[in-house]
């Protein structure tokens, strides 16, 4: 594994390959010390002295990784606050900022190219032969093959959203052997298990817990993989996130493209962020995170992580 570069910036709109590249940068730094820190945080949870604080060198030399991310999104005092680190930047640290492309916040994305950062692009697959060629990729990655006819099939059962692509990938490796046809997409992802996955989303983050730890097991009942789950909840905190920052003056479709949803949804995201503070969206990213590391090995039960998850997230809402 390549060493970590001080500052990395990562530039695309596709959450999914984006999540992947920050998760390559912590993976590299954790390489070479086990016990970093991380601090993970989007524009709605940066005060006036957070990164200041996060940034700064370390008494005992303690190694830490600063996750920026959305930095298109920065107030313009902020941005400043960024550019000025980017021009004497700290031993023990390694920054990562994310930033979604195109011309807002273009300046911050030059002074950090400027400042010798290790750009990663993040171009998601637009065009149906794409998507195909990423789902085989996925396979691939894994040692795995999987047939044309079953690739495609699987995309009409789960759709064109990326992060759910490679949920279904991940679970059909898991519960499969061998070459993977049309006949196995056909038993695992019936498109049942996308619906189900966000409506224990929907109740968690509005803060109606029994209903949402009622989906939750009738979905894993019926057979939802947890990865599908726990992926919804990601995008249902994450869109959350979103909406629930600072005004940028932006249109309700670039609201939408950054919340990863139809524009027609982001009314219901509106009335889903009532009552979210910073905080507690920052502790619901938290266990987001957490979970899906369980769910792919660090844990012994997939389904209590998910129970424990939805509660914290439940609770999280009005958090303060």
């Amino acid at each position: 594994m390549p060493a970590p570069a001080p500052i990395t910036i990562i530039v695309g709109d596709e959450e999914l390959l984006v999540d992947r590249a920050v998760a390559a940068v912590v993976a590299a730094v954790r390489a070479e010390d086990p016990e970093v820190d991380v601090h993970d945080l989007v524009p709605a949870q940066v005060g006036p002295h957070t990164l200041v604080e996060v940034t700064s060198p370390s008494l005992f030399g303690d190694r830490r990784v600063v996750v920026l991310r959305s930095a298109q999104d920065l107030v313009k005092d902020l941005a400043e606050t960024v550019t000025a680190y980017l021009g004497d930047p700290a031993d023990d640290v390694t920054l990562v900022l994310t930033h979604a492309g195109g011309n807002k916040g273009k300046a911050l994305l030059q002074a950090a190219q400027k400042a010798g950062a290790v750009r990663v692009d993040c171009k998601g697959p637009t065009k149906g032969p794409e998507r195909v060629a990423f789902v085989k990729a996925e396979f691939s990655a894994a040692g795995r093959q999987i047939t044309p006819d079953a690739a495609q099939a699987l995309l009409d059962a789960v759709g064109s959203e990326l992060r759910e692509i490679a949920a279904a990938c991940t679970q059909l490796i898991a519960d499969t052997e061998g070459r993977v046809d049309a006949a196995a997409v056909a038993r695992y992802h019936s498109g049942r298990a996308e619906a189900s996955g966000f409506t224990v989303a929907d109740r968690a983050v509005e803060g109606r817990l029994p209903e949402a730890l009622e989906q939750l097991r009738w979905s894993l009942a019926v057979g939802t993989a947890p990865v599908l789950i726990n992926s919804a909840l990601a995008g249902a905190v994450r869109g959350i996130a979103v909406v629930a920052g600072p005004s940028r003056g932006g249109s309700d479709a670039d609201l939408a493209k950054s919340a990863k949803v139809p524009p027609w949804k982001l009314r219901t995201l509106r009335q889903q962020a009532r009552g979210w503070s910073p905080a507690g969206i920052g502790r619901a990213m938290a266990v987001v995170a957490e979970t899906d590391a369980l769910i792919k090995g660090a844990g012994r039960d997939p389904e209590y992580a998910l129970e424990r998850a939805v509660i914290e997230i439940a609770r999280a809402r009005g958090r303060r």
